[in-house]
């Protein structure tokens, strides 16, 4: 072995990446202006202060630091590192394009399901042809869910909930590894009105969305979970989310489905990161700004089946919906 090849694996071996959990974290106490002392002590960071600092050093844009487009940089500075790609035959180029076309998979998505058919191509790569292409004045870019852009997301006020549970009393056993814990959240249409709920299983990334046309209303919200969740009730061990006012009738939920309901501690939304991430996947097909009127719920079980039909990392490209109903068979 060739001594940078060794220098590499030594790095990758002894240097544990923060994760995208650490990185959130790291977003939210900076912008509730904790020292770096006070983010690198944070029980969910635990890292050396010369770490968080150089973090948000390499990370920082237009002077802000933001856990999304860290992420994204680091995954790139570790494909650069790993891999070494040699010109790509034309063939693979148009079945990863033609994946990002017609399915909207993101570049990491098309080079871990490719992998796993024998053929290597990576994200980076395919991200720097939908660069060029944009260059060139193509639209290859519009099927990309950021579509190159990232956004930050504001801050919301808490309003407290009755008999509500803290995350801090969710059993150890619900940390996204075993079957039927489940997050839940809601998107909203634009100039606040009419909503869509959302749920996400954490081991499996299976979602689900059904569209609200009372809006945030708390009682309707928790009638149409319910029935959402009822076809799988055995398999619904606990479910986290928000303080937000639409959840305020939990109980309905938790009585029906004999579950236990956990709200995520104020302005900490990366304690339920499943599905702040996964609803991001949304926007891809439904933009900000966009008047829920005008969207059926045809159009919002075929966004459904789209995104559960993505292979994902986590599940060595899997995809949610294989792994889901496996528990079933």
């Amino acid at each position: 072995m060739r001594g940078s090849a060794k220098l590499t694996t030594f790095v990758l071996t002894m240097y544990k990446h923060l994760t995208r959990e650490q990185r959130y974290v790291i977003s939210a106490l900076l912008a509730k202006n904790f020292s770096l002392t006070d983010i690198a002590n944070d029980p969910h960071v635990s890292v050396s202060i010369s770490t968080v600092s150089r973090e948000i050093r390499r990370n920082r844009s237009k002077r802000k630091y933001s856990a999304i487009v860290a992420q994204e940089w680091a995954d790139i500075r570790k494909e650069r590192l790993l891999h070494n790609n040699h010109a790509i035959k034309q063939p693979l180029k148009e079945r990863a394009l033609k994946l990002l076309r017609e399915e909207q998979w993101s570049p990491k998505q098309i080079s871990g399901y490719l992998k796993r058919d024998g053929e290597k191509v990576s994200h980076e790569t395919i991200y720097k042809w939908i660069r060029a292409d944009k260059k060139a004045g193509g639209d290859l870019y519009k099927n990309c869910r950021h579509q190159l852009k990232h956004h930050t997301r504001p801050v919301g006020k808490s309003i407290p909930i009755k008999d509500r549970t803290p995350i801090s009393k969710r059993p150890k056993e619900a940390d996204g590894n075993r079957f039927g814990d489940w997050e839940m959240d809601t998107i909203i249409g634009k100039d606040g009105k009419g909503a869509i709920v959302t749920l996400v299983e954490r081991s499996t990334d299976y979602y689900m969305m059904r569209k609200l046309p009372k809006g945030k209303n708390a009682y309707e919200l928790a009638q149409t979970v319910k029935w959402m969740l009822f076809p799988y009730r055995q398999h619904v061990l606990t479910i986290t989310t928000d303080n937000g006012t639409e959840f305020a009738e939990h109980k309905i939920i938790s009585t029906l489905l004999n579950t236990d309901i956990y709200f995520t501690d104020p302005y900490c939304s990366w304690q339920k990161g499943n599905i702040e991430h996964t609803n991001k996947l949304i926007r891809q097909y439904i933009p900000k700004g966009t008047d829920f009127d005008t969207i059926d719920d045809k159009t919002i079980e075929l966004i459904q089946i789209k995104i559960n039909r993505r292979p994902r990392e986590k599940l060595n490209f899997m995809t949610p919906k294989d792994c889901f109903f496996k528990h079933f068979c």
